[in-house]
């Protein structure tokens, strides 16, 4: 059955479509979105983000390139200077800074938009168009870079990622064959599980890069831990069948906490607005529960088939054993206490004043786009337009509203009816085809040219005073473009943030709560992978770095989810022992036993991470990836120095606060 369902995932993961276009998961509701829709139904074209710059033309040469672009399949909206000024008159009768935003010292600059969905074809129609010589740029271009780029980097990660694993694992087991059983487990449920987003229709590029490795390595333990209790029971049963069904049995109740704080920390992701955050959330829950099962019923299944070679394949553990680390550990106890103390406070506030940014950002200097990019800004400056959607009919009002606009220090020009071709003249006098570029039914469009960057404070507040000086004019007003895009995503996720991390804590702390019949071991548990949360997200802030927010959003869940396992194998192992021995030698011998085990789970999910950030050109992968890398190895680190002090300091606490405890006292 399940060799079935993993031919039919690979095979349908093949044909799950990929979205690479971030304003697709904006909620319906987000004024950019709105406008789109109003767009797209009223003027049948999209915002003109991206733009192309041509050498050594003259006047003349440059209207017959527009009709040339024009006549690109997928290419509409073309805009050039004979939008703005009366080409039938001498140019330096027209202002002469309008001038300069479509044609300077030879070079045209021309801009258009790309049909959604198209990005890649069009766009190497588009090189093939304007050779070596010229420059294209815009969010199309962008789109089709990170989309030929998801594949290649995809594979390169999986080559760098599986022998890393396949090492680590190597080293923790003592056959040979194990870790294949480890990763064919997990490697299963992980083509199943992408190969289910079909039901779907598409997925995210983030949901696409990032969901198989996450759950590859947050679901990696549930095998071990069943393998490895498998191994115990060998030894005290000559039944095979026997000892699997002993270690199910044994594991179970470990193996269904990690998965059930993992699962309702990504369950969290699926409540987002902005909808790349729910997108990985239910592919990340499907895959957790799919590996559940699979390690459950497939792995035990795989094992009784090849016991034989596991056993053929033992060899000596490869790693030296370390003697007394839960004695070294402990005695660092009131140290690491007091540093956490100092640093927690500052970590918090620090990781809530980083700066964001909320889009991709701009491509590398060293490849095509990135130096088309520096190329054309050299020569005409940055330029994010802004298109404004207003009720028609109100020529008077329209006419007013265009010389406020052009009065903003940051819009460099504005491209309407009534400044190109003028408010005395009826749209009917000019042609349906010159007409409907600024009229349709019911809505009249300006375009306005900005020269500020695509998001940050100023082109946010650029986006605040259009919108506030259009509606002095009108009771309806629709804003659209990348920097609009980005500013709806900014206010989007801010306000998923607080929600979302409350959501995940709460749930955490129920499992949590559930699982160990106790008051205070969740608070402990939550303060200590919190604390490698904030610490991680305050490193950037304290490197002066700007973060991709999704990015930020996405890994203060995900590393809470993922990493508060290794907090709860150390204390389900230390609660154990605790009912036999005083607090300080129990917490000892955890260490000794559980610091191997912590660290490997710890090792895999950095490698995991660091990888992402190395391979991957996307920003919100990469910092996703870094993030996760750091953060896994701060959890580790906190769940052997603070989660031991503060079991130890407050012993006496939790044994009152937790049900049942049976703590071991002297005079028993």
């Amino acid at each position: 059955m399940f060799s079935v369902l993993t031919i039919l995932g690979a095979i349908a993961f093949t044909m799950v479509p990929v979205n690479y276009d971030m304003k697709d998961y904006l909620p319906e509701e987000a004024p950019s979105t709105e406008a789109l829709a109003i767009m797209g139904r009223e003027f049948g074209g999209s915002v003109p983000t991206n733009r192309i710059m041509m050498n050594d033309l003259t006047i003349q040469e440059a209207l017959a390139f527009k009709e040339e672009l024009a006549a690109v399949d997928g290419v509409s909206d073309v805009t050039w200077l004979d939008d703005a000024v009366d080409l039938s008159k001498p140019l330096e009768m027209a202002n002469e800074d309008t001038v300069d935003n479509y044609y300077k010292d030879g070079r045209a600059l021309f801009t258009f938009s790309i049909q959604e969905g198209e990005e890649v074809a069009v766009t190497d129609r588009l090189y093939e168009l304007i050779g070596e010589d010229s420059a294209l740029a815009g969010e199309a271009l962008d789109t089709a870079t990170q989309q030929k780029m998801a594949g290649q980097e995809s594979m390169y990660a999986a080559a760098l990622l599986v022998p890393i694993i396949i090492l680590i694992l190597v080293l923790s087991t003592t056959s040979w064959l194990e870790p294949a059983l480890f990763l064919t487990a997990i490697g299963v449920s992980v083509l199943i599980n992408m190969g289910t987003n079909i039901f779907f229709g598409e997925v995210s590029f983030v949901t696409q890069s990032v969901a198989p490795i996450l759950q590859l390595a947050v679901s990696l333990d549930y095998a071990i831990f069943l393998l490895h209790s498998f191994s115990d029971f060998r030894k005290k049963t000559a039944d095979p069948q026997e000892a699997m069904q002993l270690a199910m049995k044994k594991s179970f109740p470990a193996i269904t906490a990690s998965a059930s704080t993992t699962f309702f920390g990504f369950i969290a992701l699926s409540f987002m607005d902005f909808e790349i955050g729910a997108d990985l959330g239910i592919t990340l829950v499907k895959g957790i529960f799919l590996s559940f099962v699979s390690v459950m019923v497939f792995l035990p299944a795989l094992t009784l088939l090849v016991y034989k070679w596991i056993d053929k394949t033992q060899h000596r553990p490869l790693l030296p054993a370390v003697p007394n680390k839960g004695r070294i550990l402990t005695k660092l106890r009131i140290p690491v206490l007091i540093l956490v103390a100092l640093i927690v406070v500052p970590a918090f506030l620090a990781q809530s004043e980083t700066s964001f940014i909320y889009g991709i950002g701009d491509q590398p200097e060293n490849t095509r786009a990135g130096s088309d990019i520096a190329e054309i800004r050299e020569h005409f400056g940055k330029s994010t337009p802004i298109v404004v959607l207003v009720p028609r009919g109100d020529v008077a009002s329209e006419e007013a509203l265009v010389q406020e606009f052009r009065a903003l220090p940051a819009v460099s020009d504005v491209v309407s009816y009534v400044s190109t071709v003028g408010a005395a003249i009826p749209p009917e006098v000019v042609g349906e085809e010159v007409a409907e570029q600024f009229y349709s039914d019911d809505y009249s469009r300006l375009i306005l040219q900005t020269n500020t960057e695509t998001e940050g404070d100023e082109a946010f507040r650029l986006i605040g005073e259009v919108r506030a000086i259009a509606a002095g004019y009108y009771d309806e007003v629709h804003t659209l473009g990348e920097s609009v895009t980005l500013y709806d995503i900014k206010n989007t996720v801010q306000e998923d943030n607080t929600f979302v991390n409350m959501l995940t804590l709460v749930t955490i702390a129920f499992v949590l709560i559930v699982t160990f019949r106790s008051v205070t071991i969740p608070l402990i548990l939550l303060l200590t992978i919190q604390t490698s949360v904030w610490i991680n997200l305050s490193v950037p802030y304290f490197t002066d770095a700007s973060l991709v927010y999704v990015g930020y959003l996405l890994v203060s869940i995900i590393q809470l989810a993922a990493t508060v396992d290794y907090a709860i194998l150390l204390t389900d192992t230390y609660r154990e022992y605790r009912q036999e021995m005083p607090a300080l030698a129990a917490m000892k011998r955890t260490l000794d036993e559980k610091i191997f085990s912590i660290g490997i789970s710890a090792a895999i999910l950095s490698s995991v991470g660091f990888i992402l950030w190395i391979t991957s050109t996307n920003p919100i992968v990469s910092s996703i990836g870094l993030l996760l890398g750091r953060g896994a190895l701060l959890a580790f680190l906190m769940v052997i120095l603070l989660l031991p002090a503060l079991f130890l300091v407050f012993d006496k606490v939790v044994g009152k606060t937790t049900w049942k405890a049976n703590f071991y006292k002297k005079e028993n």
